[in-house]
């Protein structure tokens, strides 16, 4: 229900934007983010925007990556600059549904590859 797109090969330093609709409108969006796997690795949280508009960063992306989204139409977007080779990840989507009070369903994308290497 969520298509992910964007990702691609990129160098140390360069810049890439993702970007996520949902396929059909979900009601109710609590949050929308970007989370990102690399190899070996847990999922990670990388940045997420609440339907308020508040912003939440992973410490290793502060200053460098920005997430947006559009409530109405479902989409959200993650500007990625300034990119490091350590960045290199399948980056997922994530919109997180709120059924009722402290009961949430999360939707989440297919993923798209990001990778940084010169």
């Amino acid at each position: 229900q969520l298509q992910a797109s964007g990702g691609g090969l990129v160098q140390p330093g360069g810049s890439l934007r993702l970007s996520c609709a949902a396929s059909e409108n979900i009601y109710s969006v609590n949050a929308m983010g970007w989370y990102r796997q690399a190899p070996g690795k847990q999922r990670e949280l990388v940045a997420t925007v609440t339907s308020g508009g508040i912003t939440t960063y992973a410490d290793s992306v502060k200053g460098r990556f920005t997430i947006s989204g559009d409530n109405a139409k479902i989409t959200v977007y993650l500007q990625m600059n300034s990119l490091k080779p350590e960045d290199t990840a399948v980056y997922y989507c994530n919109v997180e549904q709120k059924l009722r009070i402290g009961v949430s369903f999360n939707y989440w994308g297919q993923g798209t590859l990001v990778t940084v290497s010169s």
